[in-house]
């Protein structure tokens, strides 16, 4: 592990593995290439995540791309994590983009050019497979919180990536099935997805208190801009928890109370919901 400006840097051990394995069978050029590769995809989140204001922990590097920790305060929006996530598949386009204006010109070999260009293609398009933690499925979440509730995103989103990881592993063992060679490689990589989204399901009410507790700025941004509020209609015997899994991600709200006649008894802003909620 190793850190740079004050981001700590480190290679997971799915990483490690195929780092050994490329050296008994005399392939480290490639693997070098594929961490060359990996490692400016995710610079690419890093540098989009500053202009956002918000601060990356740390990185772990996987040979598909890499998973970083972020503490964004409130600031992380929709629309900034979708394009943070954009970010790192960029790269591979830009990537490809000068590789093959490289190869046009005559320069450099030409075979390792067209490893450099179909790498960079299978790590972007893999990125964009709409699965958790891929960047994909990171967009394909940020833009469901447009429409859903955040809870509710949360919890559709961990289940879908989850069924996702699912079949990767299904497919990596297919062959097996028909006297052909497992597939390591996907094995590997639908096993870490796997895991890490049933740990990331098992956290989603810690996940859910982390975003309520950074709502205040979205209070500030409601108060300086002066939006639009988006009121949720509740009865007065409606549970306290399913009155906030109704809160969306952009938006601040007004509860208007109904009693049983359902007549408005009250209007609270979220600040005291949620101030109730944590027993402020």
């Amino acid at each position: 592990m190793i850190r740079i400006r004050g981001i700590e840097l480190s290679l997971h051990p799915l990483f490690v593995l195929i780092m050994l394995l490329s050296v008994i069978t005399g392939q480290f050029l490639e693997l070098l290439t594929l961490f060359t590769i990996v490692f400016i995809h995710e610079l690419g989140h890093v540098c989009a995540a500053l202009l956002c204001g918000v601060h990356v922990k740390s990185i772990q590097l996987l040979p598909f791309g890499g998973v970083a920790v972020m503490e964004d305060h409130g600031r992380l929006n929709a629309t900034r994590e979708i394009g943070i996530a954009v970010a790192g598949p960029l790269q591979n386009l830009l990537l490809i983009l000068m590789a093959y204006g490289l190869q046009q010109a005559g320069y450099g070999s030409s075979g390792f050019l067209a490893y450099f260009i179909q790498a960079n293609a299978i790590i972007g398009l893999f990125n964009l497979l709409p699965v958790l933690p891929l960047d994909g499925g990171k967009i394909f979440q940020a833009t469901l919180s447009l429409l859903l509730p955040y809870y509710v995103t949360l919890l559709w989103c961990g289940r879908v990536s989850i069924a996702a990881s699912l079949l990767v592993v299904l497919y990596s063992i297919l062959p097996l099935g028909t006297g052909g060679g497992l597939r390591l490689n996907l094995l590997m990589i639908g096993a870490f997805l796997l895991y890490s989204n049933i740990t990331d399901q098992r956290n989603l009410p810690y996940r859910f208190v982390s975003f309520l507790m950074n709502r205040e700025a979205v209070y500030e941004r409601y108060r300086q801009s002066g939006s639009a509020v988006r009121p949720i209609v509740a009865f007065s015997a409606k549970p306290l928890d399913d009155i906030l899994r109704l809160f969306k991600r952009n938006h601040y709200h007004f509860i208007y109370v109904m009693n049983e006649e359902k007549t408005i008894v009250a209007v609270v802003p979220e600040q005291k919901l949620i101030s109730s909620y944590f027993g402020m």
